[in-house]
This record gives C-alpha cells, structure tokens and sequence, in this order.
C-alpha cells in the first residue's frame, strides 16, 4: 500500500466511524463497525458486546469514552489472549493486545486530553451531560453532539486504531463492507 492509498483508506476509515455514529449513536459501536467493515477479524459478537460500554459505559459519561473502549476491543480481536490460552501468564507472550491498545489509549490522549467520556463533553461542548435524563439530552443533541463533535471522536479514533492496526501488520480487506 502505498503513503497515498494509505492516507486514502484511513480517510475512508474516519468517514465510516464519523458517518455511524452520526446515523446511529453508541460510539463504542460505530468505532468496532468501522473497523470491522475494513478488516476481517472483528466479529459480530465483538461488535453487540462493546454496546453497552458508549456513553463512558452504560451511558453514565463517567467512565471511559466509549469509543476509545471499542477501539480497545478490536485490538484485543487481533492480539487478545484467547480461551484456549487463558490459562497461560502474560510473560507467555499475551501482553501485545495491551502493548496495542496502550498506543491507541495514548493516540486518544493525545488528541482528546483525557479519556474519560464527560470530560471530553466538556472540552467539546462546554459541559457534561446527563444522558439518562431526557431534558439533558435534548440539550446535548442541541450542542452538536451526533452532528459533530461524537462523530468526529468516533471517527478519528477508529482513523487512529486503523493506522495502528496497519503499522502491526493486520491487512485490510480488499473490499469494504458498510450498512451507512
């Protein structure tokens, strides 16, 4: 693959994962579908499991950004330790699924300051919300948040974990899949 095609496909990649969480919400989801349309090796259980975790997990805003959470997942997809391995120590070699997702948890500070789902509400949109409270998300929809700014931490996460993902080897499909 050339720089080119490349920069191209992580393009593709961005506009996938900003398009999916714009269209239909759960970072944690548009992140996994994203990068599950482009690479194989990411199934569908993967994608229904990282469901619950948008939102900071479970929707509270004070956990974890979901989509640096499905971005995690699909390391593990590629790196993670296996159940037939489980019983093996991670000085057996099963420390590279989080030597990957530590790069992207890095990338992810880097770009957003912090990991952490309201904190970054904040920095985008001035403040945190409350995403159970019906009120509270019609003022978080009202600040662009799947217009803008949680498409764009989607989208610029699974642009981040594909760049990652490539740079350890795992090859794209020939052909993308999509349901955008």
């Amino acid at each position: 693959m050339t720089e080119d095609e490349k920069n191209t496909f992580l393009k593709e990649v961005y506009n996938r994962g900003f398009e999916y969480e714009k269209k239909y919400g759960f970072c944690s989801q548009a992140v996994i579908g994203a990068l599950q349309d482009y690479f194989k090796g990411i199934d569908d259980q993967v994608f229904k499991a990282v469901h619950p975790l948008a939102g900071g997990g479970a929707l509270c805003c004070d956990g974890s950004c979901g989509a640096l959470m499905g971005a995690m997942a699909a390391a593990g997809c590629f790196f993670g330790r296996g159940r037939k391995d489980f019983t093996k120590k991670s000085s057996d070699g099963w420390t590279k699924s989080s030597a990957v997702a530590k790069k992207i948890r890095e990338d992810f500070i880097e770009e957003f300051d912090s990991i952490i789902c309201g904190d970054i509400q904040t920095k985008k949109m001035g403040r945190a919300f409350d995403l159970w409270d019906n009120d509270d998300f019609k003022k978080f929809e009202k600040a662009g948040a799947h217009t803008e700014h949680c498409p764009e931490v989607t989208g610029k996460t699974a642009e981040s974990t594909a760049r990652i993902l490539l740079e350890q080897g795992i090859k794209p499909k020939e052909t993308a899949d999509s349901i955008v």
